[in-house]
């Protein structure tokens, strides 16, 4: 088994690293963007930290750090390493993405589109060379965009509209999988917010949802909050997602699937229970948070700006992000994930309930702002 990975310092791939080097004769090619290769080592002796592996370990031996870019022509590799990484590998697993909901769309465009594009003519060399048994590539339940409804675990028709450019760019990656890459074996993944990991809480990175859970404390805004009324958010922590990708990537009978990594309808958790947890730890860790005052979203939108004028400088770039988070909220989405779970009871993975892992998530969030602060 040779592995190519990509995204392998975000959340989804930095959780896949520890699960590919079960194999003990698995290689992992590692693609990072870096300046240099003295960057690309920096870079990696970081991730080797994180992953608990020491440099001399036999399983640092089996990872190979590749300086690149997947936006680039080529993955930003010259022509002779390209050609010679398709003739080698057996597995691609494309995890690389860019999470910002402010992107312009050009730029949605270059982290999302471009990339698959790239990967999908590597997948095409390592199928002409007779070495590629499967491929993973990750897209997100965004690209259901603002459609009503409960979204199938199916190719999707043209959307309407998004949230924002983020969606919209995975949305047209996903119809470049099934319109180029319909003849490779490819399996597609579309988890939901995801979170870290089930029994520590331990994520790479802290991303859109816990900007949600700081606005959700209130302390943000000084307690003006809409109404959040009986809208759920789904989550997925990261150990599960990467659980199922290693499975499937092992599964060549799952090419053509399109896997929903979700909480699903039934076991999403209300935006009010989530408020009220997040408010308890809050306080169990020595934060303040102000008493509630609801309003209508449109009101707390033209609010924001007047808030950001007596909040401190931090507060105000966190406002920055919060139209987009006020977008989420104010739609209620469900996404299907029956068919999923039914094809991993056969392997023997149950999907976690929320309230087995947000409150060490939260907990582990908390915990590391509070030794950051310290520091």
């Amino acid at each position: 088994m040779k592995v190519l990975l990509t995204g392998c310092t975000g959340t989804i791939g930095s959780a896949l690293v520890p699960r590919l080097l079960r194999d003990p004769a698995a290689e992992i090619v590692l693609l990072m963007r870096a300046r240099d290769d003295a960057d690309l080592q920096h870079r990696f002796r970081s991730m080797l930290s994180y992953w608990s592996i020491a440099e001399g370990d036999e399983c640092a031996a089996r990872l190979w750090p590749l300086r690149g870019d997947v936006s680039a022509t080529r993955l930003g590799l010259d022509e002779r390493t390209h050609d010679e990484l398709g003739r080698e590998l057996t597995h691609i697993v494309h995890s690389a993405a860019s999470v910002k909901l402010n992107m312009s769309m050009e730029e949605a465009v270059d982290t999302a589109v471009m990339p698959t594009r790239h990967i999908l003519q590597l997948g095409r060399l390592a199928q002409a060379a007779g070495t590629l048994v499967k491929m993973e590539l990750v897209s997100t339940v965004g690209v259901w965009g603002r459609t009503p409804g409960l979204m199938p675990e199916q190719p999707l028709p043209d959307v309407a509209s998004f949230h924002n450019t983020y969606e919209a760019a995975k949305s047209q990656a996903e119809r470049l999988i099934w319109d180029e890459g319909r003849d490779l074996p490819v399996t597609v993944h579309r988890p939901s917010m995801v979170v870290g990991e089930t029994g520590s809480g331990r994520v790479v990175h802290f991303q859109i949802f816990y900007h949600l859970c700081e606005f959700l404390s209130g302390a943000r805004t000084y307690g003006v909050m809409p109404d959040l009324g009986q809208q759920r958010l789904d989550t997925i922590p990261v150990d599960w997602v990467a659980e199922v990708m290693y499975w499937s990537l092992n599964q060549p009978g799952a090419e053509g699937r399109i896997l929903h990594l979700c909480s699903g309808p039934e076991q999403s958790i209300l935006l009010t229970q989530l408020q009220d947890e997040v408010r308890r730890r809050w306080v169990l860790h020595g934060r303040r948070v102000p008493g509630l005052i609801r309003v209508p979203a449109a009101f707390l939108s033209r609010a924001v700006p007047v808030i950001g004028l007596v909040a401190g400088a931090r507060a105000r770039r966190a406002l920055k992000a919060l139209p987009p988070v006020l977008a989420y909220l104010s739609e209620d989405q469900a996404f299907s994930n029956q068919r999923t779970l039914a094809l991993l009871a056969d392997a023997g993975i149950s999907l976690p309930s929320v309230a087995s892992y947000l409150g060490v998530v939260l907990d582990f969030y908390l915990r590391t702002a509070e030794r950051r602060a310290a520091s």
